[in-house]
């Protein structure tokens, strides 16, 4: 199988190569050209690393990305890998640091920035993914439980239970074949996150010899971890909402040679480091990393974010000082599981594309470490699959809800649970709720969507692919009637309220785009939310590093407590009719509401506020519908703002019966680079909650490159094709100039067969160069970390090598300087690779002339070996683009 790469109509890419090394390596190379910004912004998300060209605001997540140990957990989880799977996730790293410096060239967030590129290590890819998920399991909750407690006592330590989309969420189903038209299952969700550009998930189809896969990749991480289809199973997951992730509070105390931290058994050593974070435009940061046995300390007791034992302790509140809910205590310490195993469940992400039962599936996930997720998988023979997935402690209750003092015993964690799983003898949903993973956590979503979802399925008996819009975009909001119910017998209304409330009690509760209805009801719970918080003001100014105070924001939890503090016997001091009145009667005198999509505007996140559209398109309205209870889940913060940057990160619609009917859509496009006709065609789609084939017509992708060179002609560049143009090549490389090439004495067969092998592989390419549509050249390029060049001299990252043969004929003055300077324009502009190399036979003193004529710089001579033994003395040289 030819190494290929073919777009649909909406530019996703489907992949082909003749092994899943050579696959995995095209999946590197296309995730750094698609998404080259994304890849560089998380990688140094990892490293700690981004307040050097995002400035300031960075410095929180970078100094805990690095108390965190996120970049050593990241390697020590590489280094526990069995070997085929370090190959692999090597082989993708590859294709990523060959490309990235030529889709950097396409991201204008790299010259806007300054951001220079660095290499990739082999463990980069796990890096990214613990920084992705890290706050997934939304340990800082416990931070916020720990403050309300000291302040209004252990009583109210679950009085914020959100029940709320408060961590990541998604919507899953199920449905059976005695549910659908076909009598094969469907698999269908939609995972709900924060809504980025670019997009979190990339729409991808993956082939090779050995499997067929689609699904939605996360870029800078190889396969297909959470949503894919094999063509004979397909599997799909949901957040469980698992607590396994816990804080401790440590005593830390400096002696003359090392930091200790007091355990259960008295004083013990933990290591400790200093750190400099750099940040654009302002002074270094020196930070203290220090990890005790519990695990890496990530905040001080007073909330700063740089750490030091000498003593002390903040001057109150929760977490230390004198009178804190522990006393005379310095930090606190997180202990998660990737960094107590090694583990993240990398073997995974392998096994999964190889899998053709519900079985395999099911096995490949017994492995699976982070996040703890909630598995849907149904295959073509009927086999389905309900499953928890992951890996959670067995530690004591208290754990779960607050931070714990670490010198107490019976904090320590005892082994793992055993995860739960369910038969399925009719329709599945997953929807964050208090269901199957109820054991495994503390708070989970409400269970309105999961209801909701279940109502709409169990309706019918004949859906169809073509139906999933039915579901995803379902507007019903399950949880206005904890609201609606507070205005029935309110006395001494205005007119104005009068009628309202009576225009929100005959509401059908659908929170539609054009609805008024809609839009007052949500300024109706705004309002509700801006009182309640009043009476908890005690709560402010909790004193916490930077990166977790979203967590410690009373606004923020009334909103999403809202249905539980309104049925709550611990609030009596409350009045909560005589609150709902005053909010009534706030949103009737401010007169007629827009429509809700009015107010309720997608705003995707980025990390430098860079807009959606390009200063040459035309905008489109990103006026929503859905709310954060729907089964459209399109969350603003309900207190603060109707503006959404939170919903589904992707929907998809898997097919048992067809996987050509299968559908999906992304928040905007397969391309993150602004202005690409890619970067955000599906958004249209996406907001009125429609799917798009995900098996549509393709289109190779070729290099289609032409050039006029003034005095020259026209240079045009295509791929050569070993059958197409054999007859060409092997006059080329068997005639007397090529006596350097070493093929003069391989027979036709031979030759063919050698060029046969280059097209199949991803590294290696070869081209017909044609000067005014004559063949004149052949140019070959390889990536030299596939070749063996590579292992004779310092590779830099985007490194491209070529040879070029020029074909027989004539002697023309200038020639070889022209045509290389149009390889140059070829390799600099159209690949975007910042360096060419050549390697020439030592002996070969014509062509090192020329080549250093040509502006090449001369490099070391070294011996290159081949696979066969044989080995060449070669005159490397390069040629670097201009800045």
């Amino acid at each position: 199988m030819n190494a290929r790469v073919f777009r649909d109509t909406y530019g996703v890419p489907h992949l082909q190569a003749g092994d899943p090394l050579a696959l995995v390596y095209l999946q590197g190379v296309n995730a750094a050209r698609d998404r080259a910004w994304q890849l560089e912004l998380e990688r140094r998300r990892c490293l700690g690393t981004t307040a050097a060209f995002l400035g300031a605001e960075a410095v929180a997540w970078d100094v805990f990305a690095r108390q965190a140990r996120l970049a050593d957990t990241a390697q020590r989880c590489f280094e526990s890998l069995d070997a085929e799977t370090q190959e692999w996730v090597s082989a993708y790293v590859d294709g990523v640091n060959h490309a990235l410096p030529g889709g950097a060239l396409r991201a204008p967030e790299f010259a806007e920035t300054g951001l220079t590129l660095q290499k990739w290590e082999p463990w980069t890819p796990l890096g990214i993914w613990l920084a992705v998920h890290i706050l997934f399991a939304g340990f800082p909750s416990k931070l916020w439980r720990t403050h309300v407690a000291s302040l209004l006592g252990d009583e109210a330590l679950e009085l914020f239970s959100s029940e709320g989309p408060h961590g990541a969420g998604s919507n899953g189903w199920l449905i059976p074949g005695s549910h659908t038209a076909s009598g094969s299952a469907i698999v269908a969700g939609d995972p709900h996150r924060y809504i980025e550009s670019p997009g979190v998930y990339q729409q991808i189809r993956l082939t090779c010899p050995e499997y067929d896969v689609l699904g939605l990749a996360v870029p800078g991480i190889p396969g297909l971890a959470h949503f894919g289809h094999t063509g004979t199973v397909a599997w799909s997951i949901t957040n469980a909402m698992a607590d396994y992730q816990d804080l401790y509070a440590e005593r830390l105390r400096r002696t003359s040679t090392r930091v200790e931290a007091l355990g259960p058994d008295g004083w013990e050593p933990a290591t400790a480091h200093t750190e400099l974070v750099e940040v654009a435009g302002a002074d270094p940061v020196e930070i203290e990393v220090i990890e005790t046995e519990r695990g890496p300390v990530i905040m001080n007791a007073a909330g700063a974010d740089g750490s030091s034992a000498d003593g002390g302790g903040a001057d109150g509140g929760a977490f230390g000082g004198g009178g804190g809910a522990f006393g005379d205590v310095v930090a606190v310490s997180l202990r998660y599981p990737p960094r107590v195993t090694g583990r993240l469940g990398f073997e995974v992400m392998g096994r999964l594309l190889r899998a053709t039962t519900v079985e395999d599936v099911d096995a490949a996930f017994d492995e699976w470490v982070e996040p703890v997720n909630v598995v849907l998988a149904a295959d073509t023979a009927g086999g389905l699959l309900h499953r928890t997935a992951g890996v959670v402690p067995r530690r004591e209750r208290s754990n779960m809800l607050r931070v714990v003092p670490a010198w107490e015993p019976g904090h320590e964690w005892d082994g793992w649970l055993e995860l739960p799983r369910a038969d399925v003898d009719g329709p599945a949903v997953m929807a964050n709720a208090r269901e199957l993973a109820a054991p495994l956590g503390v708070e989970f979503a409400a269970p309105h969507r999961a209801d909701r979802i279940r109502e709409l399925v169990n309706a019918r008996t004949d859906w169809s692919v073509d139906d999933m819009p039915d579901i995803h975009r379902d507007t019903y909001l399950g949880s206005a009637g904890s609201i609606l119910d507070l205005l029935f017998g309110l006395v001494d209304l205005s007119p104005q309220a009068v009628a309202l409330r009576n225009e929100l009690l005959g509401w059908d509760r659908r929170m539609d785009a054009d609805s008024t209805t809609a839009s007052s009801y949500a300024a109706l719970r705004k309002a509700l939310i801006s009182r309640l918080t009043d009476h908890f003001t005690v709560l402010e100014d909790a004193d916490v590093a930077d990166i977790f105070t979203p967590w410690m924001d009373p606004l923020t939890h009334v909103s999403y407590a809202l249905e539980n503090l309104v049925a709550t016997d611990l609030i009596p001091q409350v009045n909560l009719r005589w609150l709902a009145r005053e909010a009534l009667e706030e949103v009737a005198a401010n007169g007629p509401r827009p429509p809700w999509g009015e107010t309720h505007q997608l705003s995707p996140l980025h990390a430098l506020r860079g807009p959606v559209f390009a200063a040459h398109e035309e905008p489109i309205d990103l006026g929503l519908s859905g709310d954060h209870h729907c089964v459209m889940s399109t969350s603003s913060m309900p207190g603060l703002t109707d503006v959404c940057i939170r919903a589904s990160a992707a929907r998809y619609a898997w097919d048992l019966a067809d996987r050509g009917a299968s559908r999906w859509i992304v928040p905007l496009g397969a391309s993150g680079v602004l202005g690409d006709p890619h970067h955000h065609d599906q958004l249209p789609l996406w907001l009125n909650g429609s799917l798009a084939p995900a098996t549509g017509s393709t289109q190779r992708e070729v290099p289609d490159f032409r050039v006029a060179v003034d005095g020259f002609g026209t240079v045009r560049i295509d791929e050569a094709d070993p059958e197409r143009d054999l007859d060409l090549i092997h006059e080329w490389v068997t005639a007397e100039r090529a006596v350097y090439w070493g093929m003069q004495a391989l027979s036709r067969d031979e030759i063919a067969a050698t060029y046969r092998f280059l097209d199949s592989v991803p590294t290696h390419h070869v081209y017909v160069v044609r000067l005014d549509d004559i063949p004149v050249a052949l140019l070959q390029t390889y990536d030299p970390q596939a070749d063996p060049a590579g292992a004779a001299y310092d590779i830099e990252p985007g490194d491209l090598g070529v040879h070029l043969l020029i074909a027989p004929g004539d002697p023309r003055p200038g020639f070889t300087g022209h045509l290389i300077e149009a390889l140059a324009t070829f390799v600099f502009e159209h690949l975007g690779n910042p360096r060419i190399v050549v390697e020439p036979d030592a002996r070969n003193t014509a062509a090192i002339t020329r080549f250093h004529r040509s502006g090449f710089t001369l490099g070391p001579q070294s011996k290159i070996t081949y696979p066969d033994g044989t080995t060449k003395a070669a005159q490397f040289a390069f040629l670097t683009v201009s800045p």
